[in-house]
């Protein structure tokens, strides 16, 4: 019997590269696509914080989009039967009354910084929340004597 004579082993086959052209095109688009969801409409999602005055000079692009008015209270007038609150927004340039019914909190009071957010009903101001500014600081009574001046202010 005779042996078939020895092969030389054949050639390694050539891998076919891979073109990664289709790959990034891919992760681009699907890139562009998430992008375009998340910031597509941001701007119609958007509140603004603005002051009296910079409404006024902003006026035809806020108007009628949900914002929100900060400065000082003025000239409160507050049922507690209705929770009907009335007051105007001033930030020493220009000033807006404003319409809100809910609870108010004691914070709450004349020449007091507040943010409200809702939107003009032609130049009235209807908010559908109301944010106090209160101090920063929080001191705590040393005496028993400052705790009952402290309370009694509160009541």
């Amino acid at each position: 019997m005779t042996r078939p004579a020895p092969q030389a082993p054949l050639p390694r086959a050539r891998q076919r590269r891979r073109n990664p052209l289709p790959v990034v095109l891919g992760v681009a688009a699907l890139a562009g696509l998430t992008g375009f969801i998340a910031f597509g409409n941001l701007n119609k999602s958007l509140e603004y914080f603005v002051t009296p005055t910079e409404y006024q000079q902003q006026r035809a692009e806020l108007e009628g989009r949900p914002i929100r008015i900060g400065g000082l209270v003025r000239a409160v007038n507050y049922d507690p039967q209705t929770l009907s609150l009335r007051f105007v927004v001033s930030d020493g340039g220009a000033s807006f009354p404003v319409q809100y019914s809910g609870a108010v909190s004691d914070l709450f009071k004349e020449n007091q910084g507040v943010v409200v957010r809702g939107e003009f009903q032609g130049d009235t101001f209807h908010a559908q929340e109301l944010i106090v500014k209160h101090s920063e600081e929080y001191n705590v009574p040393k005496t028993q004597t400052q705790l009952k001046d402290m309370l009694q202010q509160t009541q």
